[in-house]
């Protein structure tokens, strides 16, 4: 009997930490499985594989009367990196084994347009903050980023950004029609002249605002799925930033 306890406890204890091991690898690229709206199913997931792991570790124990042949159920972890659910998936095809998995990439979804939204409605408040985000966010990340592709991406919008918003300046600053002709034609995001005709400053600077805002929320969803979901929200504030032990009155 205190094999079978050992064997169980020993199981169930290596097979979870094995279970959020291959969870996080499994994740890596989508993001954290263990965010604010993705715990529950994350700790889900890797639970209930440590229990799976640890009812066939102890039907080889009954079968073998070894108590070490119980840890054999440490391969069942092994599941999340190998089945074959990639976000979004039709759920009606989702069986009761991939169906929790898919729940948790939507899950990992919310968590990321939540990191995302916060950090956008921040810098959107002021044109310039827009700006000044996508060069901040950019680099925080660019010493770190080991995939060129990836951070040759993230230079492209950074770049349109600052582009876009840098026109934006101009036009608040009632410069020339040929200076804002001129500048739209210097960068491939702003050479469409359907999309940005010249010939209504304040319309054009709503436009060009709007999508300098919409590309530095794919800037930003591009970093959260690079790994880095730790950064300061731009622009720097003390009632963003303050823990809750600090804003509490003495």
């Amino acid at each position: 009997m205190l094999g079978w306890v050992v064997g169980g406890v020993g199981t169930f204890v290596v097979s979870l930490a094995f279970s959020w091991v291959f969870l996080k690898m499994r994740c890596r690229g989508v993001g954290p499985p263990f965010g604010p709206h993705a715990r529950p199913w994350g700790v889900f997931i890797a639970v209930a594989t440590a229990l799976v792991s640890t009812g066939f570790g102890l039907l080889i124990l009954a079968a073998s009367h070894e108590t070490s042949a119980a840890l054999a159920g440490i391969v069942v972890p092994g599941g999340l990196w190998l089945t074959s659910v990639s976000p979004p998936r039709d759920r009606l095809r989702a069986g009761w084994l991939t169906r929790p998995l898919s729940h948790l990439y939507d899950a990992m979804g919310e968590d990321m347009q939540a990191w995302c939204d916060i950090r956008r409605r921040a810098a959107a408040e002021e044109p310039q903050w827009i700006s000044d985000a996508a060069k901040y966010y950019y680099d925080q990340v660019r010493g770190r980023v080991k995939d060129q592709r990836a951070l040759d991406e993230l230079r492209d919008w950074r770049d349109s950004i600052v582009h876009k918003i840098s026109i934006v300046r101009l036009i608040n600053l009632e410069t020339t029609p040929a200076r804002l002709h001129d500048s739209l034609q210097k960068h491939p995001s702003t050479q469409n002249q359907r999309r940005y005709a010249d010939d209504d400053p304040e319309r054009l600077s709503r436009r060009l605002e709007s999508d300098a805002t919409n590309e530095l929320d794919l800037f930003l969803a591009s970093v959260y799925r690079l790994g880095y979901h730790k950064l300061l929200i731009y622009p720097f504030r003390p009632s963003v930033h303050r823990s809750p032990r600090a804003s509490t009155p003495r």
